[in-house]
């Protein structure tokens, strides 16, 4: 890892926010993620359907070669919790646990930025609620992607951001790094070229 990314690093391990009345956890985390623990994390005798969706780190049509998450964790971790609490109620008696992780700091092409785990007693339902726990978690979060493309800059590892400005991805919109302007809503799409 470069030093200009390890430099971002808030924390070691995880931070979390638990409601235990709701089996919910929520966590933000800079090290690989773990699909078995999360999923153990929702875990249940009495749910008959867990379901893990795990998102990707993956090229746009530029030559992405890495991701950069960033966050300012409190207010992060406390959206994610809300969103869950929300998820919870509105699948009430059916949600037996929701937990959700997100990764910060740099992801490779292939490795998982966000996992979120679901349980019910009957798959349908742990279905919809991932879905839209997911569709949440992309729109409201406090949670920002830098794509990095291979580019000529002079960084310590050959690699820049797009034009050299830095292309961030916050929720539905495009911010260039530099102006902080907003460039568009890039739902369904890839953003400016």
């Amino acid at each position: 890892m470069s030093a200009v990314h390890e430099q971002q690093r808030r924390f070691s391990g995880e931070r979390s926010l638990v409601d235990a009345a709701a089996n919910i956890h929520v966590a933000l985390t800079y090290e690989p993620l773990d699909a078995a623990s999360h999923m153990a994390r929702v875990r249940s005798p009495k749910a008959g359907a867990v379901v893990l969706f795990a998102e990707l780190a993956r090229p746009s049509p530029r030559p992405v070669t890495h991701l950069v998450y960033a966050a300012y964790p409190p207010l992060a971790l406390r959206t994610l919790l809300t969103i869950a609490q929300e998820i919870s109620r509105s699948y009430a008696p059916d949600l037996i646990g929701l937990a959700i992780v997100h990764r910060l700091g740099r992801v490779e092409i292939g490795e998982e930025s966000i996992l979120v785990a679901v349980a019910t007693p009957h798959r349908g339902a742990a279905w919809r609620a991932a879905e839209e726990c997911l569709e949440k978690v992309k729109r409201r979060a406090e949670i920002w992607k830098e794509e990095w493309v291979v580019g000529t800059g002079n960084n310590d590892d050959g690699l820049t951001t797009e034009d050299g400005k830095g292309i961030w991805r916050a929720n539905d919109k495009v911010i260039v790094v530099g102006s902080g302007e907003v460039v568009g809503d890039v739902k369904g799409k890839e953003g400016p070229k």
